[in-house]
């Protein structure tokens, strides 16, 4: 079952941060992470979400582990006000047909 970390973060500056995130793909594809989506919520140019998609949850767990040594150095301290993470378990899924 695929599991999903969902963190919604408000940054100081999205470009400066997207950058910062651009640099840890290796970091993420390492530790597990087989897809993810970041967003903006309208409105709010500095939220951003981001979806990161484990195979199970254990990895996202671990993960998750593993991203708190990077929240805690001081370049991601001067670019995130706020962080928060959930871990979701996908339990249905559809696609529509086109």
């Amino acid at each position: 079952m695929t599991s999903t970390l969902h963190i919604d973060n408000t940054v100081h500056d999205f470009d400066d941060w997207k950058a910062a995130f651009d640099q840890y793909g290796q970091f993420r594809a390492d530790n597990g992470v087989r897809a993810c989506r970041v967003g903006r919520v309208d409105g709010t140019p500095h939220r951003v979400l981001v979806d990161l998609d484990f195979d199970d949850r254990a990895a996202a767990e671990a993960f998750r582990t593993a991203l708190a040594t990077v929240l805690a150095t001081p370049r991601s301290r001067a670019m995130v006000i706020s962080h928060q993470a959930w871990l979701v378990d996908l339990v249905d899924e559809r696609i529509s047909a086109r």
